[in-house]
């Protein structure tokens, strides 16, 4: 038997807006330090010129996604811009989404990143080929059917979006 509870239902609602307020604000916030750390990784090895060429080696680690972002990043670029697109249209996103300012090897570094999680999820099934854009290969969202999709999202390592 189902007991109507309008209240409740609008409280768990607004409940639900504030928490979502709260975590694009947190999200910001989180960009900010991004950034202000890049800054400050920036800085550091004009002090001392022996940090320069680590500074690279703990980019690559240091600024890692958290475990998925950037699958989820890309599978919502491409479903949200429809058509092809490159990793470097897709990198430039990203950078963007996240806050940085990066210099060249940090974009390099970015850029081989996207790619690989393009080819998996290629492989995956998720994203297809399309036509050369200069020297960039073009990428688009694959087109799944209802048994396709089924099948995926049974496998573990899918993420859901």
């Amino acid at each position: 038997m189902s007991v109507e509870r309008p209240n409740t239902v609008a409280g768990l609602i607004a409940k639900r807006d504030d928490l979502i307020k709260l975590r694009n604000h947190l999200e910001a916030e989180a960009r900010k330090v991004t950034c202000d750390i890049d800054h400050l990784d920036a800085v550091i090895p004009l002090f001392n010129p022996a940090n320069a060429p680590e500074a690279i080696q703990r980019y690559v680690t240091k600024h890692r996604a958290r475990k998925n972002h950037l699958k989820r990043f890309v599978i919502a670029f491409l479903r949200d811009n429809d058509g092809f697109h490159t990793s470097r249209t897709i990198t430039e996103a990203w950078i963007a989404d996240r806050g940085l300012r990066a210099d060249e090897a940090t974009y390099v570094i970015l850029r081989k990143r996207v790619g690989a999680c393009l080819t998996v999820m290629r492989t995956d099934g998720l994203t297809i080929n399309g036509e050369m854009d200069g020297e960039y290969k073009t990428w688009g969202r694959a087109e799944l059917n209802a048994e396709a999709r089924a099948a995926l999202v049974a496998r573990p390592k899918f993420i859901a979006n």
